[in-house]
């Protein structure tokens, strides 16, 4: 897949900005009797995260909805730029890069659908998961092969280290060959 910047260099990625619902989520919302929210996150993107941190790179929340899940899921993981019920996505991405000194062409956006596409536009490395909608996949740079919600973070944080030659020195730290 032709990148939809053509100079985009995942192994340059310092910021990695998520999408919740459809990214870190199968995009189910699930509702009990009371109208208390529940969202499933996968382990293994838990895992990717906190390996990404690590390494002296950040990640942001950006979402259009609210929702304790996501407050304390961010927590558990470290991840102190949160933006819940922001529906511009690109005007936080400006506000990130303020804040962080990270400039947008150092950043990648994983994302899911339509709303995510303005941003998508603007980062340096745009990523959809596998079951994004077909204009979330033609402006990726990178398509993971795994759905939302099912370790795609996961994978697209082991592709942007693999990009930096990094991952596999990561890898080596558990045993793996």
């Amino acid at each position: 897949m032709t990148p939809a910047n053509p100079h985009a260099n995942p192994g340059k990625v310092r910021l990695l900005t998520l999408d919740v619902d459809g990214v870190l989520t199968d995009g189910s919302i699930l509702i009990d009797d009371l109208g208390r929210e529940a969202k499933r996150f996968h382990v293994r993107d838990g895992a990717g995260i906190r390996m990404w941190i690590k390494t002296g790179r950040q990640v942001a929340i950006i979402t259009g909805r609210r929702g304790m899940a996501v407050t304390h899921r961010a927590a558990e993981l470290g991840i102190a730029l949160v933006y819940q019920g922001r529906l511009d996505k690109a005007a936080v991405l400006r506000e990130i890069a303020e804040k962080t000194g990270i400039e947008p062409e150092a950043t990648a956006h994983v994302g899911d659908d339509l709303p995510d596409l303005p941003v998508m536009r603007m980062v340096g490395y745009p990523i959809a998961v596998g079951d994004a909608v077909d204009a979330v996949r033609n402006a990726a740079a990178h398509v993971t092969e795994r759905p939302g919600g099912h370790g795609a973070v996961r994978e697209a944080i082991e592709h942007l280290l693999g990009a930096a030659g990094e991952l596999d020195a990561i890898a080596a730290r558990y045993g793996a060959e």
